[in-house]
């Protein structure tokens, strides 16, 4: 694995990754089984390939929809990995989960529709009410 490395994993340490260059981007979520599976209003994700992504510990994979696979910590419950099931060759790491997560801002905020009501979205990044290629949200 050659270039910057960004490293992280879950919160009790049992499952470590480190993820090879910048990502090829970065969104908060707001559907509800992001929020659910996250535990959060809103989960940020970054998305790499799938090969620039080492792995220390084995994380737990459940298929979470007819579309979709998630990655967890079996011992602490920890979300760490989203996957499109139509795209094999990239995964999503969860923002929070980076040692140093400052630099991963988001470039846009994905199903809006679904989004809690009570959280505001003040900020000028690209709003879709559904997946990127989706409508967007002008407010």
């Amino acid at each position: 694995m050659s270039g910057a490395i960004r490293n992280g994993g879950c919160l009790c340490g049992a499952v470590r990754f480190a993820a090879r260059g910048q990502p090829k981007h970065v969104n908060l979520c707001h559907c509800e089984m992001c929020r659910k599976a996250g535990g959060a209003p809103v989960v940020a994700w970054a998305t790499y390939p799938d090969d620039a992504v080492r792995w220390t510990g084995t994380p737990k994979w459940r298929r979470s929809s007819d579309r979709a696979e998630r990655a967890f910590c079996g011992e602490c419950g920890s979300a760490l990995v989203w996957r499109a099931l139509a795209e094999p060759g990239l995964i999503d790491l969860t923002v929070g989960c980076f040692d140093e997560p400052d630099d991963l801002g988001p470039a846009d905020h994905l199903w809006t529709d679904s989004r809690v009501r009570w959280l505001k979205i003040d900020d000028r990044l690209p709003k879709h009410t559904q997946e990127r290629k989706g409508p967007l949200v002008t407010e």
